[in-house]
C-alpha cells in the first residue's frame, strides 16, 4: 500500500493491523454515543456508516469489488453498495455469499452470477469460493480493493467468516488492498465452547478458534493476517484496514442490536436467534428438527419423539438466562418434515447472561438420557465433530460422560485461545 493510501487511512481515523488509530470524525449520535450502560443501537455505527459519511472517500480513485449481503446496510437500511455507486464510487463487482448478495436463497444455496439491475454492477456467485477462485474472480473484475461487510454472528460454524478468509487469501495472491467495515458482535464478545483442532477443519470451521470467538469480523480479519495466512500458502496482507464500530463495547449485547438487525440469513430471524445459535446450532447434527421450517429456527428444538419431560428436566437444571417451554412444532421442511415434533422452545430471559454453547450441551446430554430414538443424524457423529471442532465432545457424550464434565474439557484450550487473541482486539470490554 502506497504511504498516500495509508495516510488517507489514518486520517479516517481506521484500524489497521498495526492497532487501532484515533481521531475518527463521524455524524453525531442520535441519542448521544453509548457510554456502557445503555442498551440501545442509539448510540452505535457500523463501520459502513463511518465510510459512507465521509462519502466513501477511503475508496477514492480505486476501483472496488465489495463482499456482502442484506445485512451490508447503513443505518436507514440502504445497501451500502447502492449508496456507494449513487456516491461515484467505482464498484467493479459484487461477490455474493451463501444465500447471495440481495438474500433470496435458502441455506446451502446462492445466487447465479448476474447483473445487479439496481445498479448495473455484475454480482459473481462466491459461494464456497476458494482462494484460487476469489483470485479469479478479482483479477476477471479488475478490482484494487477488496470490502467486506457482513454482520456475523458470532459463530465458528457461521459460513462468512470463511467467506472472508478466504478472500483474503485471494487478495494477497492477487495484490490487491482488504478493507473491512465492521460490525458489532451481536453475542457481547464474549468467547466460548471448544477450539477446533486442525484435523477437524472444513466448511464450518477453517482455523483453531472458539465455537463462540468473541471477536467482531474486523478482529477476526486481523487475527487470521497475523496467525494463518503463511500457513495457507500466501503472504500476510501489508495491512488489514478495518473501519471500527463506533460507540459499541464488549458486553453490549443484543439489546443493543434489535432495532437495526437485518437477517443475515433465512434462519436467523433475529439477534436472539443469533444468541443462542453457537449452542443449539449443534442439534444440525442430530435426528431432532434445529427448528427450521418454523418461524422459530434454533429456539424451537424437537423430534417425533419428544415430550414434556425434556422441558421439565431442563428447567429442573436452572441454567442462566433460559427457560423451556413445551412445544410443538411442524417443520414445513428440512429434518422431519411434515412431523409433529415434540420439544422445547428456549426462552431467553436474560440474552446477556446466556453460554449458549453449555446451553446447548446441557440440551444434547438431557435428551440422549431421555430418549433412546436420540441419535446423531445417520454420519455416525462425523457432523457433531465438525461443529464441535474435534472428536472429544462425541467421545465423551458416547461415553455418558455428563455436560458438566464435557464443558470442563474444553476450558484449558479455550483460555489459551482468548490470551492469544487479545492483542487484536479493537474494543474494550471483558471476554
Amino acid at each position: 500500500m502506497s504511504t498516500s493510501r495509508r495516510g488517507l487511512f489514518r486520517a479516517a481515523g481506521i484500524a489497521t493491523a498495526a492497532g487501532a488509530v484515533s481521531g475518527i470524525v463521524a455524524p453525531a449520535f442520535a441519542d448521544g454515543p453509548t457510554d456502557g450502560t445503555r442498551r440501545t443501537a442509539g448510540g452505535a455505527l457500523a463501520g459502513a456508516d463511518v465510510a459512507a459519511a465521509d462519502n466513501w472517500g477511503i475508496l477514492a480513485g480505486r476501483r472496488v469489488g465489495v463482499i456482502t449481503n442484506p445485512t451490508g446496510v447503513l443505518r436507514d437500511f440502504t445497501s451500502i453498495v447502492d449508496d456507494m455507486v449513487a456516491k461515484g464510487v467505482t464498484v467493479g463487482a459484487v461477490f455474493g455469499p451463501e444465500h447471495g448478495f440481495r438474500g433470496t436463497a435458502q441455506a446451502g444455496s446462492s445466487e447465479p452470477k448476474s447483473v445487479d439491475p439496481r445498479t448495473g454492477v455484475t454480482v459473481y456467485d462466491a459461494y464456497g469460493a476458494n482462494a484460487a477462485k476469489f483470485a479469479g474472480f478479482f483479477t476477471e473484475a479488475e478490482v484494487d480493493v477488496v470490502v467486506f461487510d457482513i454482520q456475523d454472528v458470532g459463530a465458528r460454524f457461521y459460513t462468512y467468516i470463511w467467506t472472508m478468509f478466504s478472500a483474503m487469501q485471494a487478495a494477497s495472491s492477487a495484490g490487491v488492498d482488504f478493507v473491512v467495515l465492521d460490525r458489532p458482535n451481536p453475542l457481547g464478545g464474549k468467547a466460548r465452547g471448544p477450539v477446533l483442532k486442525p484435523e477437524f477443519a472444513s466448511g464450518v470451521g477453517q482455523l483453531e478458534i472458539a465455537q463462540q470467538h468473541g471477536m467482531t469480523v474486523g478482529e477476526l480479519a486481523r487475527y487470521f493476517n497475523a496467525t494463518f495466512m503463511t500457513r495457507a500458502g500466501v503472504q500476510p496482507l501489508p495491512a488489514i484496514e478495518v473501519v471500527q464500530v463506533q460507540g459499541w463495547k464488549r458486553g453490549m449485547h443484543v439489546e443493543d442490536l434489535a432495532d437495526r438487525w437485518v437477517m443475515p440469513s433465512p434462519n436467523m430471524p433475529t439477534p436472539w436467534t443469533a444468541t443462542i445459535y453457537p449452542g443449539t446450532g449443534m442439534f444440525e447434527a442430530t435426528n431432532m428438527s434445529e427448528g427450521r421450517g418454523t418461524t422459530r429456527p434454533f429456539e424451537l428444538i424437537g423430534a417425533p419423539y419428544g415430550d414434556y419431560r425434556w422441558a421439565a428436566a431442563l428447567n429442573e437444571q436452572g441454567l442462566a438466562g433460559v427457560d423451556f417451554r413445551e412445544a410443538y412444532f411442524v417443520p414445513t421442511f428440512s429434518k422431519n418434515e411434515g412431523k409433529v415434533c415434540g420439544g422445547v422452545q428456549v426462552h431467553l430471559i436474560d440474552p446477556s447472561g446466556v453460554d449458549a454453547v453449555a446451553v446447548g450441551t446441557h440440551m444434547l446430554v438431557t435428551a440422549r438420557d431421555l430418549y433412546a430414538d436420540f441419535d446423531w443424524r445417520g454420519d455416525g457423529g462425523r457432523w457433531i465433530d465438525l461443529l464441535t471442532g474435534s472428536d472429544r465432545f462425541r467421545t465423551q457424550f458416547e461415553a455418558g460422560e455428563s455436560a458438566t464434565q464435557i464443558i470442563a474439557a474444553w476450558q484449558r484450550d479455550l483460555r489459551r485461545f482468548v490470551v492469544d487473541t487479545n492483542r487484536f482486539l479493537l474494543y474494550r470490554g471483558p471476554r
